[in-house]
C-alpha cells in the first residue's frame, strides 16, 4: 500500500482475492444447505415419480427386459394420433382465447388504484377459488340446450333454435378457457404493476399517442408475465381431465383419458407411461420456449 493511497483513504486492510474467492464459495454452500430440505422434497414428490414413469415406459410387462414396444403401441394407432392433435388443438385455441380475453383484463387492472384493483380482482380470484368441478358442473347447467345461455340468445332474437353447445369441442373450449383463465391474468398482473409509470408518464410527456406508449413500452415490459401466464395455460391444458369428461361427454378425447383407461380398464401400465413421458416432453419442451422468448422480450424492451 503507497503512501498517496493511505492519504487518499483507501483501507489498508483490503481482502486479498483469495479471500474473496473463499467467502464468495462459504456464501454458496450454506445458500445450498438452506435449500437442501426443499430440494429433498422436489426430489422424493417429483424426480423419483417422474423417473418410475420413465422406466415403465421403457420395460415390457414381466418387468424383466427394455423394450420401446410401449411407445409403438401408444403412437402406432391412427386414433392415438387423432386423440394427440386434438389434445393439441385444444389446448392452443384455448390459450390464444385466454390471450385476447386475459390480457385486457390483466391491463386495464394494472391501470386501477390499488384499492379498487384489490376489489376488482376478487371477480378473478373467487372462481379460482371455487372447485373446478363445481364450475364444470355450473358449465353443464348453463350450457344445456333449454336452459339459460340458449334460452337467452332466443329472447334476444340471435338464434331460432337452441344451438348444440354441450357435449362437444365448443363446449369444452368455453369451459376451459374460464377455468385456465386466471393462470394467464395472475401472472400477467403481478408484471404489469411493476412496471414503472415514469416511462409511460415520459413517453407521453415526449408527445406519444397513448397507442404507441402502449405498443412501444407497455407491452414490451409486460411481455415476461405474459409468456409464463401462456406457459401456465398451455401445459395445464395438455393434461386436463375433468372438464373435457364432463363437458365432452366422451365425444370428445384428449390425451389424458387415454391415459386414464389405459390405466384402469386395461391396466396397460406401460403405454400410458410412454404417453406421459411424452407429454412430459412437450410440456419442458414448451417451458424452454417460454424461457427462451422471455430472454427475447428484455432484448425487445
Amino acid at each position: 500500500m503507497t503512501t498517496a493511497s493511505i492519504k487518499r483513504g483507501m483501507p489498508t486492510d483490503a481482502p486479498t482475492p483469495a479471500e474473496l474467492a473463499r467467502a464468495s464459495r462459504n456464501t454458496h454452500w450454506k445458500r445450498m444447505l438452506l435449500i437442501s430440505p426443499a430440494m429433498l422434497l422436489i426430489g422424493a414428490f417429483i424426480v423419483v415419480p417422474m423417473g418410475c414413469l420413465a422406466v415403465l415406459s421403457v420395460i415390457d410387462e414381466s418387468g424383466a427386459s427394455f423394450t420401446l414396444n410401449n411407445y409403438a403401441i401408444a403412437f402406432g394407432e391412427a386414433a392415438t394420433l387423432q386423440i394427440l392433435w386434438t389434445t393439441f388443438r385444444i389446448s392452443i385455441i384455448v390459450t390464444l382465447l385466454c390471450a385476447l380475453l386475459g390480457y385486457p383484463v390483466a391491463y386495464l387492472l394494472s391501470q386501477l388504484p390499488p384499492r379498487l384493483a384489490a376489489l376488482c380482482m376478487l371477480s378473478v380470484l373467487l372462481p379460482f377459488w371455487t372447485s373446478i368441478l363445481v364450475r364444470t358442473y355450473a358449465w353443464m347447467v348453463l350450457l344445456a340446450r333449454n336452459n339459460l345461455v340458449n334460452r337467452g340468445l332466443q329472447k334476444i332474437g340471435v338464434i331460432d333454435e337452441p344451438l348444440r353447445l354441450l357435449y362437444n369441442e365448443i363446449g369444452t373450449i368455453i369451459g376451459m378457457t374460464h377455468i385456465m383463465l386466471p393462470f394467464l391474468i395472475l401472472p400477467l398482473y403481478a408484471t404489469a404493476r411493476n412496471i414503472d409509470r415514469r416511462y409511460l408518464h415520459a413517453a407521453a410527456s415526449l408527445g406519444c399517442r397513448p397507442v404507441v406508449v402502449f405498443w412501444r413500452i407497455f407491452f414490451p415490459l409486460s411481455l415476461p408475465g405474459f409468456f409464463a401466464g401462456l406457459c401456465f395455460v398451455f401445459v395445464l391444458c395438455l393434461g386436463f381431465y375433468i372438464t373435457p369428461e364432463l363437458l365432452g361427454g366422451g365425444r370428445v378425447q384428449m390425451i389424458s383419458m387415454i391415459i386414464e383407461r389405459s390405466v384402469t380398464m386395461y391396466a396397460s401400465w406401460g403405454p400410458a407411461a410412454a404417453i406421459g413421458v411424452i407429454l412430459l416432453a412437450t410440456t419442458l419442451l414448451v417451458l424452454w420456449l417460454g424461457w427462451l422468448l422471455d430472454r427475447g422480450s428484455k432484448g425487445w424492451a
